[in-house]
């Protein structure tokens, strides 16, 4: 079982540096499956949204589990459209009843809707206050949006979770995060598998013994930056949290830092755009 450290953030909560995503798992048991096999082999983070329509699969899973509730830390976010309409004390409301919850670790906004992710976060602090909810942060915001947010409340996210992996490293935005006692957490930090085939990646990989995917996890774990892998398969879970047994040295970070080339895997909701 693995023995996952856990980052400090600005509120004092622990967060694991791993944890399972689980964006398009679907709730028809393949989400359960995957979380049963995350928490067997020692995850403790597992990382949903209201849009992934699985929330209530992953309460199944936590449910069946059996574990102390505050063994876990559990994610989750609000949507767009809730924004909108303003309505972030039913969205929550509504996300703690499908996971079974008494309270959520950590809920984010999922992105910055123009206009709306102030009030959003107001709401969310009112949330935080009467202890349903243990750290609130966002979810693909950029500096600017941060700027805003820290210009308009006390409250300083404990999280930004944003697109990070080898040809991506958003190095600004994170050095931006840190220097304000904003964690990091990186989404798609395999890139959806876009550099499993880079040779300068694969020669590192083979001087580790490991592989590319747990080179990639452990470059970002290494930057003090969280992950959450998504996988549905039982080996590939359980590979993903051997990465705590190496060390990259700083000649093969500054490599892979110079593998940069602003790809993004993940897609921008339609209604952003």
């Amino acid at each position: 079982m693995a023995d996952i450290p856990c980052l400090k953030l600005n509120n004092h909560q622990q967060m694991p540096l791993l944890g399972l995503g689980v964006y398009k798992a679907a709730a028809d048991g393949e989400v359960e499956n995957a979380v049963s096999w995350a928490l067997e082999e020692g995850y403790r983070m597992i990382d949903t949204a209201s849009a992934y329509k699985n929330e209530d699969g992953v309460g199944r899973a936590i449910r069946a589990a059996g574990l102390p509730r505050e063994e876990l830390f559990i994610t989750t976010k609000i949507w767009n459209n809730a924004q909108r309409i303003g309505d972030i004390d039913g969205a929550f409301k509504r996300s703690l009843e499908r996971l079974g919850l008494d309270y959520i670790d950590l809920y984010l906004i999922h992105w910055p809707v123009p206009g709306c992710y102030l009030e959003t976060w107001k709401q969310m602090e009112k949330l935080y206050k009467e202890g349903l909810i243990r750290s609130i942060g966002v979810s693909n915001f950029g500096i600017y949006q941060l700027e805003d947010l820290l210009a308009h409340s006390d409250t300083v996210p404990a999280v930004n979770q944003i697109e990070i992996h080898p040809l991506w490293n958003q190095a600004e935005l994170v050095s931006y995060c840190q220097s304000k006692g904003i964690a990091v957490q990186a989404y798609a930090p395999l890139a959806r598998g876009a550099y499993l085939d880079r040779p300068e990646l694969v020669e590192i990989a083979v001087n580790h013994g490991k592989s590319v995917s747990q080179v990639g996890l452990r470059w970002s774990v290494q930057k003090n930056i969280s992950v959450i892998p998504k996988s549905t398969k039982k080996e590939r879970i359980a590979a993903n949290a051997e990465i705590f047994d190496f060390q990259l040295t700083d000649d093969e970070m500054r490599a892979i830092d110079g593998m940069d080339e602003k790809f993004r895997s993940a897609s921008i909701p339609p209604d952003l755009l």
